[in-house]
């Protein structure tokens, strides 16, 4: 999926998503304005983005993975999304608000954040994996900071 400006986007175009939090909270993601951004290391490009759902949380992977975190999101409609900054994805994603309306969890993992920062590569050096489940809302949970991009964004 395309990526502008280190970012791409998880919202619901119907309404907000979830309460704001501050960009150098965790280093991956933060919301504000009722949309959740996943910061990106590299500035432009593409990113690999693999959607999972699951009936409830799934274990941790932290194998492979350098950053891990947890939040809640609220779909107002069905169409909670992750969207590109600047252009249409290329690929269809699911729609993440796969039971409707209602509050779900995310568990947002990333790699190669540290590859080609600021750069836009021609080949992917990212990796995300969205985890999703139903469950009511809870505070943000971060499960593992490794990576030295997310180190830079914290100490904003």
């Amino acid at each position: 999926m395309p990526v502008h400006y280190h970012q791409f986007h998880i919202s619901d175009e119907d309404g907000s998503a979830g309460p704001d939090l501050p960009g150098g909270h965790n280093g991956l993601v933060h919301v504000q304005d009722g949309i959740a951004t996943v910061l990106t290391g590299i500035h432009t490009g593409d990113v690999d983005v693999t959607v999972t759902f699951h009936t409830h949380a799934p274990q941790p992977e932290h194998i492979g993975w350098d950053e891990i975190v947890e939040l809640s999101l609220h779909a107002v409609s069905a169409e909670l999304m992750v969207r590109g900054l600047m252009a249409d994805l290329d690929e269809e994603l699911p729609v993440l608000s796969f039971n409707g309306p209602g509050d779900y969890r995310l568990r947002i993992h990333a790699r190669g954040r540290d590859t080609a920062i600021d750069l836009a590569p021609d080949e992917i050096t990212e990796w995300y994996l969205i985890q999703l489940w139903l469950a009511p809302a809870q505070d943000v949970v971060v499960l593992r900071q490794t990576d030295r991009y997310g180190a830079s964004v914290r100490e904003r």
